[in-house]
């Protein structure tokens, strides 16, 4: 039916406008309102419109038509009340309080306090605590002000009321001067948003301007205040309130001195006092009261805040205390940092850390990042030239001139000294942000971590040909002769070298991290860990070839001192496990893809439904697509990648033509064998390195415990190798399924079973 638009718009215009009171009317008590129920009128108006149409008014704007959907929307409209309800609520903060009502209310902010560290935000977690928000607001100028009364040394005489302006007050203040520090390291560091952390405070002030020592006299009055209360308190209440005083104590303690870097160094022992109390928390938990009025979601109309009221979010007290208990441990762990020597420990104990399940909360992922490069000093006593020149020694210039510090010290531009130490200069100043964006990405949640690994190998990419330019012109100045190898030369590039490796290593990773992260499907498992195969022989030749130099350059030192000779034999002993490590992962992997590919050529792998418009060639792209920016090492294509991945492949390198289907499952099976053979002779040598050989300082035993469920991944390998030569190539029928979690979260071993 067609519809006269202006005809619809003058009717319901007139529908507005007319007089008559129908006897369900609802009437507004107004001398100069009256008011008429149009409801019914207009839906028989609105019933002539088809669906999807709109009449809009011209002055009625989309800002305004938006606005109006919010209002007396409960889930929108903060100030919507329903029939009944105040706008403030009922409860009595100065009201008296029994000590299991203390008990219970310390115990419930602490799981808010859990919850906001969990990412949830203030609005929905803390700030829903009328205690709390009492303490907060007004802002309270001095630390006498910051009490329930909102008048200093407001303390009544009587226990209950003690309890309430002693006791819980000080724990109150301590915990919100916590959060304060807490929020403060985390917005200094990198992290993300709505992703990690919420840091909106809605215009509340945590108390910032007051010190924490001031806290710290607070806690330790109402701890001794509890201690003389035997009689008015049972024992069990009053050794639960006082543990938990004093786990705040060691809680506001370890935080306020990871603040100081120089104190970190010597050693905080606040974080070992929080651990040993949490199972006394845990234990005296059942002794509280729960006093679920005290915490409210109106308080929301009083932040500043533009989202719509949100409901309080809660955990329960047994996962905060799990929670607690990692942060503690990982706050006591991480302070482990200062014992790394040189930049390759230092990656290899964040890469070991972040490695942890359940990761490490976002507080102590960014204390980390303070504690490696705060204040752009490496572990608070290391510039960024002191890191770059030590692992350039390390791996390809040991006890070289071009990183001798004292150059800097020459000032005659016409001295080599002084041109040398000006192009190194502008090296480190070249290559200083992109070592510290890889810090900064193994320090973020997994899923961040591989996606900016993605963006740093590109900037690697272009350090490593800035450094070739550098390289040529240091030649000028060091003396340089090339290596000939027939009627070709060919020289060290020490800078680029080093920056290739670095490159190299953050590829691995990338690769790595996708099978942590499920991102591949099993079909692609083959394929992909060719791929990673492809990159640790890739390294493991570049290292061999630096290693040459590095041999070559020893060589030449008629009469090298004891300096040179501690150079030479650190950078031996880095290059060789290094080597070690390469070739027990291309190894490994290499082993992974033939039994992959045997899985999938019998069609024992599970199988997913292909997404439209998806293809093998299409997913081989999406795969490869971080590195195609890249210059070296190349991507390999996806019919190179097949021809080693397929058991029918003509690929001559790959396989003899003259093979039948059996033989080549069994050539596929016997490889994988022989590699997981070496693998396993190799990854039980890496195992049994020294920690100062592995570069692992501060995270042996983590490193060492990650290194042994490797070992057991490549037994696994082989028992499931086992398994389908039996069955597989004997004609039983199998089973495989690909587990969400193995023995190590990079290397995904199927499981194989035969049916009975």
């Amino acid at each position: 039916m067609d519809v006269d638009l202006e005809t619809t718009q003058a009717r319901l215009a007139d529908l507005l406008i007319q007089q008559a009171n129908p006897p369900n009317a609802c009437h507004i008590s107004s001398a100069s309102v009256r008011s008429k129920d149009i409801t019914r009128d207009f839906r028989q108006a609105a019933s002539q419109l088809p669906t999807g149409q709109l009449i809009k008014d011209g002055h009625f704007t989309l800002f305004e038509a938006v606005g109006a959907l919010e209002i007396m929307d409960p889930k929108m409209d903060s100030g919507y009340l329903a029939g009944g309800e105040k706008l403030d609520d009922d409860y009595d903060v100065l009201r008296k309080l029994l000590p299991e009502e203390t008990l219970g209310i310390m115990d419930q902010l602490l799981c808010h306090e859990m919850a906001w560290h969990m990412g949830n935000p203030l609005s929905q977690t803390l700030f829903t605590s009328l205690y709390i928000d009492r303490l907060l607001w007004p802002e309270p100028t001095t630390i006498g002000q910051a009490s329930f009364t909102g008048i200093e040394d407001g303390i009544e005489e009587s226990m209950e009321q003690d309890l309430l302006n002693r006791v819980l007050r000080s724990y109150c203040l301590a915990l919100i001067k916590t959060c304060d520090m807490v929020h403060e390291k985390i917005s200094r560091e990198t992290y993300y948003e709505e992703e990690d952390f919420a840091s909106n405070l809605y215009n509340r002030n945590l108390l910032t301007s007051h010190p924490v020592f001031l806290f710290e006299q607070i806690l330790e009055s109402s701890i001794e205040w509890i201690g003389r209360q035997k009689g008015s308190i049972s024992e069990d209440l009053m050794n639960a309130i006082a543990d938990r005083l004093k786990f705040r104590r060691a809680f506001l303690n370890a935080v306020a001195l990871d603040r100081d870097v120089a104190q970190q160094r010597e050693q905080n022992s606040s974080w070992e006092q929080c651990v040993n109390l949490i199972p006394k928390l845990l234990g005296s938990n059942d002794l509280g009261i729960k006093v679920e009025e005290a915490f409210s979601v109106k308080i929301q109309r009083r932040l500043a805040s533009t989202v719509p009221p949100r409901p309080i979010f809660s955990i329960s007290f047994s996962d905060a205390i799990e929670h607690m208990r990692r942060l503690c441990e990982d706050g006591r762990e991480v302070g482990s940092v200062f014992e790394c020597q040189g930049g390759t420990n230092i990656l290899t104990f964040a890469l070991t850390f972040q490695s942890k399940d359940p990761q490490p909360s976002v507080y102590i992922r960014c204390l980390l990042q303070s504690f490696i490069f705060g204040d752009m000093r490496i572990l608070g006593n290391m510039s960024f030239k002191q890191l770059i020149y030590g692992d350039l020694a390390e791996m390809v210039l040991p006890a070289d001139t071009l990183v001798d510090a004292t150059h800097s010290n020459i000032e005659v531009p016409q001295d080599h000294r002084f041109q040398i130490a000006k192009r190194m200069d502008a090296f480190v100043a070249r290559v200083g942000q992109s070592y510290l964006d890889v810090s900064i990405a193994l320090s973020m949640n997994r899923s961040r971590m591989r996606r900016m690994l993605c963006h740093t190998i590109v900037e690697w990419d272009n350090v490593q040909l800035d450094a070739e330019e550098y390289d040529a012109e240091l030649r000028f100045y060091t003396g340089e002769e090339p290596m000939v190898a027939g009627s070709q030369e060919i020289w060290s590039f020490p800078l680029s070298s080093w920056a290739y490796y670095q490159k190299l290593r953050q590829m691995e990773w990338i690769v790595k991290m996708g099978f942590e992260l499920h991102i591949y499907q099993p079909a692609e498992l083959a394929g992909m860990y060719w791929y990673l195969q492809l990159l640790a022989h890739t390294r493991l030749q570049h290292l061999q070839r630096i290693r040459g130099f590095t041999v070559r350059r020893q060589k030449r030192l008629s009469n090298p001192d004891e300096h040179q000779k501690e150079a030479f034999s650190r950078s031996f002993s880095f290059l060789n496990f290094a080597m070690l490590e390469a070739s027990a992962i291309h190894s490994f992997s290499q082993a992974l893809s033939s039994l992959y590919t045997t899985l999938s050529h019998l069609s024992l792998l599970p199988t997913h439904p292909s997404p439209p418009y998806s293809t093998p060639s299409l997913r081989h792209s999406l795969r490869m697509r971080p590195f195609l920016p890249i210059s070296l090492p190349t991507v390999p294509s996806y019919s190179e990648i097949t021809s080693f991945t397929s058991p029918f492949s003509d690929d001559p390198s790959a396989f003899d033509a003259s093979m039948t289907e059996s033989e080549r499952l069994d050539f596929l099976l016997s490889s994988a064998d022989e590699a997981l053979k070496v693998a396993r002779k190799e990854w039980e040598e890496v195992s049994k390195s020294s920690a100062e050989t592995a570069r692992c300082l501060g995270c042996e035993k983590a490193w060492r415990n990650r290194v042994k469920n490797v070992v057991r991944s490549v037994i696994a390998s082989s028992i499931t190798v086992s398994t389908v030569r039996k069955g597989g190539i004997g004609g039983q029928a199998l089973k495989a399924e690909v587990p969400e979690k193995g023995y190590h979260e990079w290397w995904v071993v199927p499981k194989v079973s035969m049916v009975k």
